[in-house]
């Protein structure tokens, strides 16, 4: 398996039970903003998917300035992964069948038919994550370590990477 594949791979096993990221743009005066989107539960390849509104102003973000971050926390885990790339928007009735959920109707009344429904596709090209024991007994027997041999905690066990997709 490539080194890229190992990446997507590490990438899928951690964001896969986040429901919600939060997704960051940037706005036309050139000020950071965030806000929560539910993960689409597809097999993640190198590309992340969200349900929106064409009228959204997160499009209008996009289409004045493409590139993006995504943040996904899972702290019950200690998991925590921070991707960057490029978004675009989609139309494409095939994959919005394929990740259409009957609960999307609470935004999109009219269903796939709804002419405001439009997918937001990131293009992950880096990923950052943390991935530590998610034991408090772990941890806590880490902060202890810490505290008394007066060296900083690293997190006993915890893998800290930077990958390029």
């Amino acid at each position: 398996m490539s080194e890229t594949q190992d990446s997507v791979s590490k990438l899928s096993e951690l964001i896969k039970d986040v429901k919600v990221a939060m997704l960051c743009t940037v706005e036309p005066d050139g000020h950071l903003r965030s806000r929560p989107m539910m993960h689409q539960n597809s097999e993640f390849d190198g590309q992340l998917w969200f349900f929106t509104g064409v009228d959204s102003e997160k499009v209008h973000e996009v289409e004045h300035e493409r590139h993006v971050n995504v943040a996904y926390a899972n702290p019950d885990d200690q998991i925590y992964v921070s991707v960057s790339g490029t978004a675009t928007i989609s139309r494409d009735r095939r994959k919005l069948e394929e990740l259409w959920n009957p609960m999307h109707k609470a935004w999109f009344p009219k269903g796939l038919d709804d002419p405001n429904l439009a997918l937001l596709c990131v293009n992950v090209d880096k990923a950052e994550y943390w991935d530590a024991p998610s034991g408090r007994l772990v941890q806590l027997a880490g902060f202890v370590k810490a505290i008394a041999t007066g060296t900083p905690y690293r997190g006993e066990g915890s893998e800290h990477q930077k990958v390029n997709l």
